[in-house]
């Protein structure tokens, strides 16, 4: 299915979903990944966020942040941990009312678009990308990698045939050898690089703009109904993210077992994760302005890409730090 089309019918799908009505929570639901292991887990497993938030949280696993999206629109899920920007754009985009509360994780070299070995393709004659075939999870932090990486090295995506795949299922088609190229994150994207090669390290997708961070968002409407459980919830993430630092062999069994990854390759994952303090994430670079600019480049760069009809003039409003303004007062 071509991009445009494929990013049509997603925003379409989007727009058309009822969001939930405010409420003040009983009980939430918290969309997660697999394969994607982060120290909230720890919390996760040991009930804590249902201790210190005073209600019962669930949790469902999810494969790409579009699908978080679509959640959100029905009021299945009231908190996404770790979605990707630019799915996040692309429903705001439409007209979805989401709000980011947090940065979740920062991960240059953790999502990336992987080359099969055999085409011997590297930087040097990425040109020869055209005409291949890649799998890619369309609206996605991987696809807009993908969309940057072949603008940068002038490759036309349009003579490519472009499938949009999970990176489980993306994974999983490349290692049987039907895709030349797969994008991907977490577990997926170790597996990938087990039979190919990325055209570029984390280090230089930053060097030519290219940002890839996770975000906590929510609903508008639970964020201004339930601003104290959401602060209590960040603030649960945060303590997580800091004991990390100090405690990680304790954490690292659990959160492993969690993620649905070996100890070793958790380990691995991780090493390739920042955490930005809540302090960090309160400043200009993140939430005081810079991810509010970095909305706007995703949602134009899109738009000109022809992948969504329309970008907002500002994303200010979607972001809300209040919440994230009470954890740091706690």
């Amino acid at each position: 299915m071509k991009l445009a089309s494929r990013m049509s019918t997603l925003l379409a799908g989007i727009a058309m979903v009822a969001a939930a009505s405010a409420a003040k929570a009983e009980e939430i639901t918290v969309a997660y990944f697999l394969e994607w292991p982060m120290p909230f887990q720890y919390a996760k497993v040991n009930g804590l966020y249902d201790e210190a938030l005073g209600v019962k949280v669930n949790w469902k696993s999810f494969d790409a942040g579009t699908a978080m999206s679509a959640a959100m629109a029905s009021g299945d899920i009231q908190i996404s941990v770790s979605q990707g920007v630019p799915p996040f754009v692309v429903a705001t985009s439409a007209g979805q009312d989401l709000q980011i509360a947090d940065i979740a994780v920062v991960y240059n070299d953790n999502d990336n678009c992987v080359v099969k070995e055999e085409l011997e393709i590297t930087k040097e004659n990425a040109k020869e990308l055209e005409g291949k075939k890649a799998g890619v999870p369309i609206g996605t932090a991987a696809h807009y990698g993908f969309l940057k990486q072949m603008e940068h090295f002038g490759v036309d995506v349009s003579t490519m045939e472009v499938v949009d795949m999970a990176p489980p299922d993306g994974a999983a088609a490349f290692a049987q050898g039907s895709l030349d190229m797969v994008c991907g994150w977490g577990g997926s994207l170790r597996r990938m690089t087990e039979h190919g090669n990325v055209l570029l390290t984390g280090t230089e997708k930053d060097e030519i703009g290219i940002s890839v961070y996770d975000v906590t968002s929510v609903p508008a409407s639970f964020a201004a109904e339930n601003s104290e459980l959401l602060a209590k919830f960040l603030q649960v993430t945060a303590e997580m993210n800091a004991k990390w630092l100090t405690d990680s062999a304790e954490m690292l069994p659990v959160i492993a077992k969690d993620a649905g990854m070996s100890e070793e390759d958790t380990a691995a994952t991780l090493q390739g994760f920042q955490f930005p303090t809540v302090e960090e994430q309160l400043s200009d670079k993140w939430l005081g302005g810079a991810t509010q600019a970095f909305l706007k480049g995703v949602g134009d760069f899109f738009k000109e890409q022809g992948n969504i009809p329309a970008s907002r003039d500002t994303y200010d409003g979607a972001v809300n730090s209040g919440a994230l303004q009470s954890v740091s007062q706690m």
